[in-house]
């Protein structure tokens, strides 16, 4: 009997556990479907933007050309590695930890690398290694576009001081509610496009060009990063959903798991009573 006791304290155990990942689920899709509008109501004016910043810059003569499109020779980077606050959503933020150590140490060896993390599962992956310069996981609390603003800034002024050569995001890039690619983005300096120089001719600009690529490209930029975090903050949600759909789907399982074999311990205890009720009844006979 002891047996059928620890496995109805096992049922009871998975039965709690199954409770609250489907509590966790339905949270994740409830906060999922606001993340998800969000980000795909900005995604089209962020490209937009920026593809439009992209094709100015790649007009403007080498002297004329904005601060924050300034090519130099790559010695210090900066990786602003966007992860999530929380665990429990499968492999989103191993994912980013992953690639954020493959390009320091492949793409960027023995380059100066730093680290600025947004989210603490980041901070606490590269924070003992003394290279991250700021860590910004309360943004999360209030995602929006003035908060974020500020830290886009900030990377704005460490780039023009010559503090970093270049600056590169990576975060998970929302798809759908399953599936989340892992992106990395050149933040700083602007690549400007190829084939840029077809605006030439087309547009009369007023005031010049120049004047109208400085007023945008730090409103692109800061737009570059507040999509980035929109589309990590989606990301994460579905991740969660996703995660917590497959462990309330395994609790499920093992809990029939378990109460089948329950029964099945329970008929062979009751078995061996009546086998040795009748045995007694038939030795009393004899």
């Amino acid at each position: 009997m002891a047996n059928l006791k620890e496995i109805r304290n096992r049922i009871t155990s998975v039965s709690s556990t199954m409770q609250i990942t489907s509590a966790m689920k339905m949270v994740s899709a409830a906060k999922l479907k606001k993340a998800q509008d969000a980000i795909t109501a900005m995604r089209p004016y962020a490209d937009k933007l920026t593809e439009l910043l992209q094709s100015l810059s790649a007009t403007l003569d080498a002297d004329s050309g904005s601060k924050f499109a300034t090519q130099r020779e790559v010695n210090k980077v900066l990786i602003v590695a966007i992860t999530s606050n929380r665990g429990l959503c499968g492999a989103f933020n191993s994912n980013i930890i992953k690639e954020v150590t493959r390009l320091a140490n492949e793409k960027y060896t023995g380059k100066d690398v730093s680290y600025l993390a947004i989210g603490k599962k980041a901070n606490d992956a590269f924070g003992k290694s003394g290279k991250v310069i700021a860590n910004h996981s309360d943004v999360f609390d209030d995602l929006t576009f003035d908060n974020v603003a500020q830290i886009a800034q900030s990377l704005m002024d460490k780039f023009v001081e010559g503090e970093f050569d270049k600056i590169e995001l990576v975060y998970n890039k929302f798809k759908n509610a399953a599936t989340q690619i892992v992106v990395t983005e050149q933040f700083l300096p602007i690549v400007p496009v190829e084939d840029g120089g077809n605006t030439s001719g087309d547009y009369i600009f007023e005031p010049s060009k120049a004047e109208i690529v400085e007023q945008l490209i730090p409103k692109s930029l800061k737009t570059q990063l507040f999509k980035g975090l929109r589309d990590s903050f989606a990301s994460e949600h579905g991740a969660r959903m996703t995660a917590m759909h497959k462990a309330t789907d395994n609790a499920t399982e093992l809990r029939d798991q378990l109460k089948l074999t329950y029964n099945k311990a329970r008929q062979a205890a009751i078995t061996n009573e009546i086998l040795e009720i009748v045995g007694g009844a038939e030795a009393l006979n004899n």
